[in-house]
């Protein structure tokens, strides 16, 4: 059974997200999946904040990682960080709702690179990250290997 490649991004973030304690710990959410794309989100409470009273750099930074995940994960080929970076622009303060978006640029045998912008609900950029993914062999759920991949 041939299924579509927006499906495949659901079904591999279903099965992700069934075991992402970190996403769970950190209070954010899966908001949109697709091929290459994904969106999370959260709310800075009190414990995402640091000594200075704004958001830690890496709440920011880990909630940028998890759509970034999510985006190279989406087509149930399991992948993980070979290495990130990311650029901070601006903070975050208590209450502030953030969004990572994710999306692929490149993705060439086994690696991917992609681009990750978390803003606030302002629509202010706090972050700009690029990270770049591994292949690993195994898939998140049983499918043919060959089915709808091109």
């Amino acid at each position: 059974m041939t299924i579509s490649d927006e499906e495949r991004a659901e079904r591999s973030a279903e099965a992700m997200l069934a075991d992402d304690d970190a996403v769970k710990w950190l209070g954010a959410s899966l908001d949109k999946v697709g091929p290459g794309l994904a969106v999370t989100s959260l709310t800075v409470e009190r414990y995402h904040t640091n000594g200075f009273g704004i958001c830690h750099g890496g709440v920011i930074f880990m909630l940028a990682d998890c759509a970034f995940s999510y985006a190279c994960n989406s087509d149930n080929r399991t992948s993980v960080a070979q290495h990130n970076m990311i650029s901070f622009i601006r903070a975050g303060r208590l209450g502030d709702d953030l969004t990572a978006t994710a999306q692929e640029i490149s993705r060439s045998g086994r690696n991917g690179i992609y681009d990750v912008r978390v803003t606030r609900g302002d629509g202010k950029v706090l972050a700009e990250m690029r990270g770049c993914s591994r292949e690993v062999s195994r898939q998140h759920f049983e499918e043919d290997e060959t089915a709808g991949q091109g």
